[in-house]
């Protein structure tokens, strides 16, 4: 991993950030995340990466910067949809700074320009969804200089996004000086350090509904733990490569062999790989269907797992109490149906309890742990499902790569 430094014992991410370049006055064209999940309506449901991008915006306007911002929301795939504008996320932010900020009806051309270039030192634009053009996917030259040319210095502050070679993300820093904002510099000190520098006993929980999904982390990381908690959906994988029915539950039948050897290459390492003994079975998945708590060996036919039991319950708590350093990844169950939360409301609950380092790894446990008020008591919340789970299998990250070296 090139952007970070690995021979020193406390990691330093060795990319400029935006404490390292000139940026009073200037025009700052900033990559934020702000990809926010919301609800039926429109609103916002969890506005954490807004909150996230704060602190960088905040020490630009100090400096009397012109903040640029842009973002995508959602898959438009290159049209215009009128449900995914940027203009909630314009007056959420407007609330959280204290001041205004103008959401633009476009990204690039003329009248951008004009609104930009004639901006005053401290104010703030966002520029409408980049994924409207097609060409910031594609990473398209023309449209990354048009990005380019209302700012003096691009900063990214996009971890989130940072695993995408995108225009607004790799693009541009061919036109601007390119340097990280401060989420950034943060994400890649916490999510490096479980690789370099961790605390031990150290754990590994991973959740969600795949295997495949979390291959390459475990791969890399499973010599550097002591434990390995297996639950949510890619559960069935491993209770099926052990021999155990689990009965109309997803499989991922291509991984079956890979997730035995997966096993004996931990326990040749000492690893222990911990899965449930009991679970949330039900008829299927949904609200107000038949479930009931059985042995992982008592799974009835037809039926699903749809969460981790009382008993494994106690047994990743106890883990968890016990580590120095707990990685977290993939819910437990079905946790937006109620009846298949208790999993992972009781594993974020011993995270937020634990006395050792803490780091949630993004995507729907992040979403998880906001809705139970839990964040604040984690040590680290990763914005970036995708992207810390690359990071963590010791991928570079093309949104990494491109900014300057110290």
């Amino acid at each position: 991993m090139s952007d970070l430094n690995n021979g020193q014992k406390e990691l330093k991410f060795n990319r400029k950030t935006v404490r390292d370049i000139d940026i009073n006055g200037k025009r700052v064209l900033l990559r934020v995340d702000y990809n926010v999940p919301t609800d039926n309506n429109g609103a916002i449901s969890d506005d954490s990466r807004i909150r996230a991008s704060v602190p960088t915006i905040q020490y630009l306007l100090d400096r009397k910067a012109k903040v640029i911002l842009c973002s995508h929301f959602g898959r438009p795939k290159g049209k215009v949809v009128e449900s995914m504008r940027l203009v909630r996320v314009g007056q959420r932010l407007s609330e959280l700074l204290k001041k205004p900020v103008t959401t633009l009806k476009d990204c690039v051309g003329p009248e951008i320009e004009s609104v930009v270039f004639s901006m005053q030192a401290g104010e703030v634009v966002l520029l409408e969804n980049l994924r409207f053009h097609p060409e910031e996917e594609a990473n398209d030259p023309v449209f990354a200089r048009s990005l380019a040319k209302l700012g003096e210095v691009y900063v990214d502050d996009a971890f989130g996004a940072s695993h995408r070679a995108h225009a607004s993300i790799t693009g541009v820093a061919s036109y601007l000086p390119a340097v990280a904002g401060f989420l950034m510099e943060k994400e890649l000190n916490f999510m490096g350090n479980l690789l370099v520098n961790p605390a031990h006993p150290f754990v590994a929980l991973m959740g969600g509904a795949k295997v495949s999904d979390k291959i390459g982390v475990i791969q890399n990381i499973v010599d550097k733990i002591e434990a390995l908690l297996i639950g949510g959906g890619m559960a069935a994988n491993f209770l099926k490569a052990q021999g155990i029915d689990v009965g109309a539950s997803a499989l991922e039948e291509d991984k079956l062999d890979y997730t035995r050897e997966m096993i004996k290459k931990g326990q040749e390492k000492g690893v222990r790989f911990i899965l449930p003994v009991d679970v949330v079975a039900a008829e299927k998945i949904g609200a107000g269907v038949a479930s009931k708590v059985v042995g992982v060996k008592n799974i009835p036919a037809g039926w699903v797992i749809a969460d981790i039991g009382p008993e494994t319950v106690k047994l990743f708590v106890k883990e968890i109490q016990a580590a120095k350093t707990i990685f977290w990844n993939g819910p437990m169950g079905v946790f937006e149906i109620e009846a298949f939360s208790n999993g992972t409301r009781n594993v974020a609950q011993a995270m937020a309890d634990s006395h050792g380092t803490t780091v949630v790894g993004g995507g729907s446990t992040t979403e998880s742990v906001e809705d139970m008020k839990l964040s604040t008591w984690m040590t680290h919340v990763s914005t970036g499902g995708g992207a810390s789970l690359e990071l963590l299998e010791g991928l570079q990250l093309p949104g990494i790569a491109v900014l300057l070296p110290k």
